[in-house]
């Protein structure tokens, strides 16, 4: 596969589960790093992303707690609520994930994770 079919396939991808704001993350790279939007394309949403081991409900879980236990990862973390969102994750199986997260990456993390969570809910809400 071409690089270009890689990014063609991650830029799908993408699509598919974050919708305008994953093309807005690439963009935004566009001026300053492009390479690292392409990067992001073509490994992890072309790569990774498609890869048939987990569904993608399962694969934003997984996202969802890692970038809640760094805690240091908010507008990544916002993404990707909204991304589980949209691949049928629910509000409550989204709270039980960043609670969960309370026992590995600490009380603050959780928090932090519960105030993003309500950003994203509230932004859908509007």
């Amino acid at each position: 596969m071409t690089h270009n079919e890689r990014y063609e396939r991650g830029l799908s991808k993408l699509s598919e589960i974050d919708g305008e704001a994953g093309r807005r993350v690439v963009e935004s790279l566009a001026d300053l790093a492009p390479d690292l939007g392409r990067y992001i394309v073509e490994f992890a949403f072309g790569d990774l992303y498609c890869r048939s081991g987990l569904d993608l409900r399962a694969r934003e879980i997984a996202t969802v707690a890692a970038l809640t236990a760094m805690g240091t990862a908010r507008p990544q973390l916002e993404v990707h609520l909204g991304a589980a969102l949209n691949v049928g994750c629910t509000r409550d199986e989204l709270v039980e994930v960043i609670l969960q997260m309370a026992a590995y990456a600490g009380f603050p993390a959780a928090l932090n994770g519960i105030a993003a969570l309500r950003a994203v809910l509230a932004e859908r809400a509007a």
